[in-house]
Formats: C-alpha cells, sequence, structure tokens
C-alpha cells in the first residue's frame, strides 16, 4: 500500500480555512481590545460567518485562542520517542517546554500571545487544562520508551510534573530560570538538586 497521503477535499479545505479565519479574527481582537471586551458574535462578524458556523467550529470563546491542541500532544510524544542520542527524558521535556512555552525576545508576537493568556484568568485556567489533559498520552509515551509498565507511577509522575512545571513559571521575572528548577528536581531528585546550598541538615 502507498504510503502518500490522500489529498484533502474541497469541504475540507473550507472548513479549515474557515476555522482559521475564527481564530485568527479572534486573537487580533483579543490583543487589539481585551479579552473580556471582544464577545463571540464580533469574531463571527469579523470571519464573516454566523455565531452557529463559529460553534461548530469551536466549543467556547476560550477554545478559539487555543487552536492547536492535538499538534501539542503530537509534539511532546516526539520530543520523547525522538530526543537525541543520550538525552534523559526530564532534559528532552525541558528542552521542548522551553522551546514552546517560553517567549523569547525574537518573537514578540508569541510574547503578546503569552502576555494575552497569562493577564486573563479564564484563559489562562482554561489553557492549563487543556495542557494538562496531554498527562495520559505523555506518561504512555515515557513508559513506552523506557520499557515500563503502561501503568507504571514513575512515568505518570514525571509527565505529570513535566506538564504543571509550566505554571510554575507564570508571572516569573525569568520563567526560563524557574523551569530550569523544577526539572533539575525531576532530573536529581530533591538532593541532587539542593545539594549545593542544601548541605547540612540532611547530611
Amino acid at each position: 500500500m502507498s504510503d502518500t497521503p490522500k489529498p484533502v477535499g474541497r469541504r475540507e479545505r473550507k472548513k479549515a480555512a474557515t476555522r482559521q479565519a475564527l481564530a485568527d479574527a479572534a486573537l487580533n481582537l483579543f490583543l487589539e481590545h481585551g479579552y473580556d471586551q471582544v464577545s463571540v458574535k464580533d469574531v463571527a462578524e469579523a470571519a464573516d460567518v454566523s455565531t452557529t458556523t463559529l460553534f461548530k467550529h469551536f466549543p467556547s470563546k476560550e477554545a478559539l485562542v487555543f487552536d492547536e491542541d492535538a499538534d501539542h500532544q503530537a509534539a511532546l510524544v516526539a520530543a520523547v520517542h525522538e530526543r537525541p542520542a543520550g538525552r534523559s527524558l526530564p532534559a528532552a521535556l525541558l528542552d521542548h517546554v522551553l522551546r514552546t512555552r517560553v517567549p523569547t525576545a525574537t518573537d514578540p508576537g508569541f510574547a503578546r500571545y503569552k502576555q494575552l493568556v497569562l493577564s486573563t484568568p479564564a484563559l489562562r485556567e482554561y489553557g492549563h487544562r487543556m495542557w494538562m489533559r496531554h498527562e495520559a498520552a505523555l506518561a504512555e509515551a515515557i513508559a513506552d520508551e523506557t520499557g515500563a509498565p503502561e501503568d507504571d507511577p514513575a512515568c505518570a509522575a514525571l509527565a505529570h510534573y513535566a506538564l504543571d512545571s509550566v505554571a510554575l513559571a507564570h508571572g516569573r521575572d525569568d520563567p526560563r530560570t524557574a523551569l530550569e528548577a523544577a526539572f533539575a528536581l525531576l532530573e536529581h531528585g530533591w538532593h541532587g538538586a539542593t545539594a549545593p546550598r542544601g548541605q547540612g541538615k540532611e547530611d
């Protein structure tokens, strides 16, 4: 059988284009006016569709801001399975989180997007719930990669804390340093992560 993907039909292309137009219109309006000042009707009108059509593509107003959920899960799993030889799982996940979740000076558009999410409680909470939905898939990938049972608690813990570490960096002046500290704990354990400054009481 050929591995060549089947061409996307006209109907699917039209649906994808409408979905992208809605997501783009929503983000532009939210960035310009603020999330709470823009209604679902405003977004639909900007994309030249009805609100009924909007809700066929997005289940809620918050979902308009998070249009790549499936892509995030695939990328997390790939970060586990396709990491460089010799790269540990925590280190590979840190690389992925830093690359995809921390804004940089070279990408001002992403920085504005992150600021919108972090400054809007409804978006921040929704985004965190969506991000943590990948926990089971990530734990399964970690277990598969290490040869552990599918329900291995250590694999589940690594997946949970690797994902939840992103929330730890929210609002910090230096989110990169906060994430590196969290992943050092995952990599080395409490004693290893704190040894340079914590020697004494536990030794």
